[in-house]
């Protein structure tokens, strides 16, 4: 049911700032989306998409720990079974790009977890 993580989300006041240094201490290339003041910036290293999105109260404070996204063979279904078993919504399902499909979680010891898959 669960693949290789494939992305790990950080939250930043500044995301591009963020990005651009990690990107140095990585040699990584920083690539961005910017939807009106909205930034999400991010550079892949193993694999694995490093992601910075704009910090605020509503989807993680600042200072909050990284969001893991898991790959999943079927997002909803293992949401719901993950949802049975003690976690709580915390975000989507949104679908962020053409076929790119997420969700957020918080399981039962307070941990953000996103899910992401068809």
């Amino acid at each position: 049911m669960f693949g290789p993580v494939t992305t790990v989300m950080t939250f930043a006041d500044d995301p591009e700032t963020s990005a651009r240094w990690w990107a140095d201490q990585l040699g990584a290339d920083v690539r961005l989306d910017i939807d009106g003041e909205t930034v999400y910036a991010w550079l892949t290293v193993a694999g694995v998409e490093i992601g910075f999105h704009q910090a605020d109260d509503d989807r993680n404070p600042r200072g909050g720990s990284p969001v893991v996204y898991w790959a999943v063979t079927d997002r909803d279904a293992t949401r719901r079974r993950l949802l049975t078993a003690g976690c709580v919504h915390h975000r989507g399902p949104l679908t962020v790009s053409e076929g790119r499909r997420i969700c957020q979680i918080i399981d039962p010891f307070g941990t953000v977890i996103g899910l992401e898959g068809p």
